[in-house]
């Protein structure tokens, strides 16, 4: 059972929320918050499996407190935004959160992405990084897909699969390999690009 603590300022986007996860038999939610902070203090108490949040919130906005989540451990933030939360999006892509899609995304989208990131999984809707493409650089360094270079050619492929928004378990699956060998590649590929994670290779792979 994927337990998910929902977070929005707005009582009836947390209804609409709660009865679309409700409606799935792996999935039950744990607890509701208007802020960022009664989301982090819920998450500590109910330690739900994912956190389904609003960017924007008052108080403490969804990213600050997916920040404090994840320094933390609790679950793993999955972050609801807009296309005119440009500056909320490149503080996400920045801070390393591997989950976000758009408000207005049907409810099989939403229940997808809560069980891939359940999974471990990424979760960043194309449309929102070629929204952002060439609005962003994540890390220092050589432009384009001048780092990649140094890549094989099977790394070259897990890279192009992470920046389509696949999760590690579907990237494994993709390309007939372990889930524990595309782990592996992803470090190895960290290492030689001098990024720090995924989400950067995703950003800096698309910007090229």
């Amino acid at each position: 059972m994927i337990k998910v603590l929902i977070a929005d300022d707005d009582a009836i986007v947390r209804e609409g929320l709660k009865l679309i996860l409700s409606s799935q038999q792996d999935m039950s939610v744990a607890g509701e918050a208007c802020n960022g902070n009664e989301a982090l203090n819920l998450c500590r108490e109910a330690r739900p499996d994912v956190a389904l949040m609003d960017i924007r919130m008052p108080v403490c906005d969804g990213i600050t407190a997916a920040e404090k989540m994840l320094a933390e451990s609790l679950c793993a933030p999955l972050l609801l935004t807009t296309f005119d939360e440009e500056e909320f999006i490149l503080r996400a892509l920045r801070s390393g959160i591997s989950g976000y899609i758009l408000k207005n995304s049907p409810a099989e989208r939403i229940i997808g992405a809560v069980r891939t990131v359940s999974a471990g999984g990424t979760v960043f809707q194309r449309d929102i990084m070629d929204y952002i493409r060439g609005r962003i650089d994540i890390a220092p360094g050589a432009d384009g897909r001048e780092i990649f270079s140094m890549l094989s050619p099977r790394e070259i492929d897990i890279v192009k699969l992470i920046a389509d928004g696949l999760s590690n378990q579907e990237i494994a699956d993709r390309l007939y390999i372990s889930n524990g060998t595309v782990r592996n590649h992803i470090s190895t590929v960290l290492e030689k690009t001098g990024l720090e994670h995924r989400t950067q290779l995703a950003v800096r792979w698309l910007k090229g």
